[in-house]
């Protein structure tokens, strides 16, 4: 069955910000208060915001508990992830979602965030994959906060990519599914894993050497997530690291190596991820993707 979507954000609802991972202060989300209130939202801070254990924002059961707080009130009517991180996946198995069908709402965040992006969508429901508060003021990340504003409230999306040099011809029609490469790959075999079969993979990551690029794109092959792709798009792979022996490509070459297998459409260069240009992406959302000698274009169905 499709993945089934919260209702819209309307002037006037409330909405949480939360840390299920890193910690976050009330200073750093000021900005993102007011842009929300901006927007008409009555924003609430939860409980493991402004503190800190270690990296995280509280121990295990305080962000837990938090969010459980959070998805059960009906009251709030989306949860914003105030960054990532780590500390996610420490969590989601305590975290109950049984009464998430009764009062569906919107979560968002990315990168540490991707697994629950994952978690809903293999409950059958809708998630956004988009810029997280503690970054909303960064410089130039406009259009990204705009397109996050567009999807919370429900407006009409599409996206247009320049042509990249790796891209491969096409058109799939598919839901949208992925996120952090290195979570995807974490999450795979747990209770968070997603099928990727007939679905619109997009793939993005930070930091992470080469060889591990490769590395993590050899279990995705070897786990199946790759063969029955209805497309691949592949964003930002952010400040990646290389050892002393070059490891010889780059992280588009590597992807692009492995997606070589296949025939599906392949859309490189797309804006998402760790960086400024961060367009929203719904997981779950069906939607073409169309790669042509003039550029990408995503649409949602």
């Amino acid at each position: 069955m499709p993945a089934t979507a919260p209702a819209p954000l309307r002037s006037g609802d409330q909405v949480a910000i939360v840390c299920p991972a890193r910690s976050a202060s009330h200073e750093e989300l000021a900005a993102a208060v007011a842009v929300l209130e901006s927007w008409g939202l009555r924003v609430v801070l939860g409980d493991s915001t402004n503190i800190r254990h270690h990296q995280f924002g509280g121990e295990d059961d305080m962000r837990r508990r938090d969010f459980q707080q959070q998805l059960d009130n009906p009251d709030i009517r989306a949860i914003l992830s105030a960054r990532g991180g780590y500390g996610t996946t420490r969590i989601i198995d305590q975290i109950d979602f049984s009464r998430f069908a009764d009062n569906p709402k919107w979560i968002a965040g990315f990168s540490d965030i991707t697994t629950l992006n994952c978690h809903l969508l293999r409950l059958g429901h809708q998630s956004i994959h988009g810029v997280m508060p503690l970054l909303f003021d960064q410089a130039g990340g406009e259009d990204s906060l705009e397109s996050l504003r567009r999807a919370l409230f429900g407006e009409t999306v599409r996206y247009a990519v320049s042509a990249h040099p790796l891209n491969r011809l096409g058109t799939a029609t598919g839901e949208l599914v992925g996120g952090n490469l290195s979570l995807l790959q974490t999450l795979t075999g747990t209770q968070s894993d997603v099928s990727t079969a007939g679905r619109i993979l997009f793939l993005e990551d930070i930091d992470e050497y080469l060889y591990a690029i490769d590395r993590m794109m050899v279990h995705l092959d070897r786990t199946n997530k790759l063969r029955d792709l209805a497309g691949l798009i592949v964003g930002h792979f952010t400040n990646p690291q290389d050892n002393t022996v070059p490891y010889g490509q780059t992280p588009n070459e590597i992807i692009q190596h492995y997606a070589d297998k296949y025939r599906f459409p392949v859309a490189h260069g797309f804006p998402v991820g760790h960086e400024p240009h961060n367009m929203a992406l719904i997981c779950g959302r069906k939607a073409r993707l169309t790669v042509s000698p003039d550029g990408t274009q995503l649409e949602y169905l």
